[in-house]
């Protein structure tokens, strides 16, 4: 198969176009969903995942650049082993063992990570064709993603329909909103699993981008990299970014947390309820900025230790070591077998509702050092 070429162009109008991705999943065609702002803002979807197979943001000279990582190679995509872009469910992230009891019943789940479970088992959401509609008569480019998981799939107990609205705003900004309802009581926790680097270039290491995360506490994690229970408070650590500081600044410290996870791949504990602003990332050079707002109790930061230069990139170079970092909102890991952790359960009659926006903008003057 070839390599699509990917030639997003600037717009001058609020629009949403289709077109052919050039691959097939069990004999069904994949589509590609591009909205458009009024700025120049472009964003790709695919309906194999939802994923964000690319994402223009512009730069302080106004230059706008692709700032996800993805493949070259669209076949690639149907195994994704690194969940680009993708919507990650039932479960993202680690569920110690592959395990976990409902109201004295215990489900035994699809192992995908040496000894967990991980981002919903081998064949989650991110690896589902989802149902696409292009929303008409909306102020915004809106795609409404639409699925359902039966009862039993990858062993999760409950009828589960799940839908995600992909919103992209005139001041530059992604919104996304995750809803959910299920026919009998399961655990849910959803996220989008894209991977940034705000330089455009995906040949160069993201450890020169500032990070700034407004938590005081963070999870540790055992040698599964599953939370100990445990919250650890950042205060003069490696874990520490409430003032903004450079990604690479620490990360290769003499740090227990940091050799168990090759890097970050933490879970930092956000304060305060509702939609708040959780985390920002500022690329110097570029001056792009990416503001990162969630309804959710959990951020994982994860500095792209296991990307292995296996793919190429977009850049010509290859998808190395720490070339991307995820800002993952989410609820914690592994909270079905922690009592202590907030609730993951959802129940006949309730409605799952969760909101996160990336919002990109460029300031040469931002966090200068």
């Amino acid at each position: 198969m070839e390599n699509r070429e990917i030639n997003l162009t600037q717009t001058t109008s609020n629009t949403v176009e289709v077109s052919n991705f050039g691959i097939t999943k069990d004999g069904q065609t994949i589509n590609c969903y591009t909205l458009k702002n009024k700025n120049g803002m472009c964003v790709e979807i695919i309906d194999l995942g939802g994923i964000i197979t690319s994402l223009l943001a512009p730069d302080q000279n106004g230059n706008w650049e692709d700032v996800v990582l993805g493949f070259v190679d669209p076949k690639d995509y149907l195994e994704n082993e690194y969940y680009y872009g993708a919507i990650v469910g039932r479960y993202v992230n680690r569920i110690s063992g592959g395990k976990f009891t409902i109201d004295g019943k215990e489900y035994f789940l699809n192992k995908n990570d040496k000894t967990n479970a991980l981002h919903g088992g081998g064949q989650g959401f991110s690896h589902k064709i989802w149902d696409v509609e292009v929303l008409e008569n909306t102020e915004f480019p809106t795609l409404k993603l639409s699925n359902f998981s039966k009862d039993g799939e990858q062993n999760f107990p409950g009828n589960l329909t799940t839908t995600v609205f992909y919103t992209l705003k005139e001041d530059n900004s992604l919104e996304i909103t995750y809803e959910a309802q299920t026919d009998k009581t399961t655990v849910i926790n959803l996220t989008q699993h894209s991977y940034f680097n705000l330089s455009g270039n995906f040949s160069e290491p993201i450890i020169d981008h500032k990070l700034q995360i407004y938590a005081d506490k963070f999870l540790p994690i055992n040698s599964n990299l599953v939370p100990t229970g445990e919250r650890g408070k950042v205060h003069n650590t490696s874990f520490d970014f409430n003032n903004p500081k450079v990604i690479g600044e620490d990360i290769s410290n003499n740090d227990e947390q940091l050799l168990i996870a090759t890097g970050y791949d933490h879970t930092w504990i956000i304060d305060g309820s509702g939609l708040r602003k959780v985390a920002s990332v500022y690329h110097e050079r570029s001056g792009r900025l990416m503001e990162v707002s969630t309804t959710e109790p959990g951020l994982q930061f994860y500095s792209g230790n296991f990307l292995d230069g296996k793919f190429p990139n977009k850049s010509g170079g290859r998808n190395k070591m720490r070339t991307g970092f995820c800002l993952e909102t989410q609820h914690f890991p592994n909270s079905p077998n922690q009592d202590d952790f907030p609730s993951t359960i959802l129940r006949p009659g309730e409605k799952y509702s969760s909101k996160t926006i990336y919002k990109f903008s460029a300031n040469n003057n931002l966090w200068k050092l």
